[in-house]
């Protein structure tokens, strides 16, 4: 006889929710102060770039530390650690005057980022389960409604004429108050470890359809800022309206994404997507600039859904384990958006920071063609 799931306790969604969005504000926040850390530390882009990756390499050593630290304690510590954490390293950025400094609050930031991603994600496969519905898309959304929330408030703060640190200060107060709240509805939920696996087959198609669209997401994260501002497009104040932009689109995407899927297929959503993303590059990038911030609307509305079908397809396919392919693309794909942001640096120093966000088109259409296949799985 199957037993049936543990009851879903009142206000464990909410500090679900809680914890998506703490995550998705804190990362945000740094999006706009990109460029005060860059003259603040007097550096150029390809500096910039290698300094990023300490936070791609912070959040990929914290994370399978943290799967097994969630297995054997739970969830809930490590959310609250890491969300902590997090908070506290955020108005460090704001301060930190050179490359030693800002390297090593890189780091931290990003281990704390990955510590509450793994926790927050198993608590969250948890809740689902003692739901017994479909509740994933709906956290994931929470996600980037604190990406809008955290860059838009930002930004305000810093056109309102506060300095960083005092912006970051306020943004700590507020995550740290949504942790507490969440802190008494969290469950002890303990995940499951899988063991990884390079991929292979049609599931390193898939990783690597993952990692690049995480790359774009990174790349607007990272790159977004000094991209407008650079090309004129606004002041230095109010350069993180394209992150805001881009947050506000793909949160709009993926709360009807499930139906869209639904409605439309894998297929359609994957080449509609691709298109779409590259279509808001090229408008970004050659537009004229009336419309060019439009740009990052359409970026964040193509590539909303990509991921999300990408996982479903890895849980169907037969080439691997569901689990052990799921972990694998997780870690390709978070790669992509954590590590691949350095490249661009690296590349922007060659050939100018819209040739790299070039390149990115480009790679979205290769995700555009890949539809069909994927959809065969």
């Amino acid at each position: 006889m199957t037993r049936p799931p543990p009851s879903d306790p009142p206000g464990a969604r909410l500090a679900t929710r809680l914890a998506f969005l703490v995550a998705g504000f804190v990362m945000a926040c740094w999006a706009p102060m990109v460029p005060f850390a860059k003259a603040r530390a007097g550096i150029d882009d390809a500096t910039l770039g290698l300094l990023l990756l300490n936070l791609g390499i912070g959040s990929v050593v914290a994370m399978p530390v943290t799967g097994a630290l969630a297995a054997r304690r739970g969830s809930r510590p490590m959310i609250l650690g890491g969300g902590t954490l997090l908070a506290l390293l955020l108005p460090a950025l704001a301060v930190a005057d050179g490359v030693a400094t800002l390297a090593v609050a890189l780091f931290g930031f990003g281990a704390a980022l990955g510590t509450i991603d793994v926790a927050m994600n198993v608590h969250a496969v948890e809740v689902e389960r003692r739901a017994a519905r479909p509740l994933m898309s709906g956290f994931h959304a929470l996600f980037s409604i604190g990406g809008f929330a955290g860059a838009g408030g930002m930004t305000a703060l810093l056109a309102a004429g506060l300095s960083p640190f005092a912006g970051t200060m306020v943004a700590t107060g507020v995550a740290l108050t949504a942790l507490a709240v969440a802190a008494p509805r969290l469950l002890a939920a303990r995940g499951d470890p899988t063991p990884l696996a390079w991929p292979h087959g049609v599931v390193l198609l898939l990783a690597l359809l993952a990692a690049t669209t995480f790359l774009v997401e990174g790349a607007i994260l990272d790159w977004g800022a000094l991209l407008v501002t650079g090309m004129g497009l606004v002041g230095l104040a109010q350069g993180g309206l394209g992150y805001m932009i881009f947050a506000i689109a793909m949160t709009v995407g993926r709360l009807a994404g499930d139906r869209a899927v639904r409605r439309l297929g894998a297929a359609r959503i994957l080449f509609g997507g691709g298109i779409l993303t590259a279509s808001g590059f090229v408008l970004l990038l050659a537009g004229p600039s009336t419309i060019a911030m439009a740009g990052f609307a359409a970026i964040g509305l193509g590539a909303s859904n990509i991921v999300p079908v990408l996982f479903s397809a890895a849980g169907r396919q037969r080439t691997m384990p569901p689990p052990i392919a799921i972990a694998a693309v997780t870690t390709l794909g978070y790669a992509g958006i954590l590590a691949g942001p350095a490249g661009i640096g690296l590349v922007a120093q060659r050939i100018g920071l819209p040739g790299a966000f070039w390149i990115l088109a480009g790679l979205m259409i290769l995700v555009a063609l890949a539809a069909r296949r994927v959809a065969r799985v």
